[in-house]
């Protein structure tokens, strides 16, 4: 048996620590050939707007203490 831990981070991805993601392939090779196609990107971005509005960085921004602007403040308002 081969134990994987993988971090959802959208409804059809996962975050696989490349140790575990060769163990995997290495896994599958036994069955049948792979072909591993790499995407290089920083962030997968459903993880990064996930990351965002779970992790509590902008949860200040719910206390009114915050809202100190008003439409007075405004010099310019679009429309």
């Amino acid at each position: 048996m081969v134990k994987v831990h993988a971090q959802q981070v959208g409804p059809e991805k996962a975050l696989v620590d490349r140790t575990e993601l060769q163990r995997l392939i290495d896994v599958a090779r036994q069955v049948e050939e792979v072909e591993l196609i790499e995407v290089q990107d920083d962030l997968p971005s459903e993880g990064l707007m996930r990351l965002a509005q779970e992790g509590g960085s902008f949860s200040f921004l719910a206390d009114l203490r915050e809202d100190v602007y008003t439409l007075n403040d405004l010099k310019v308002r679009y429309r």
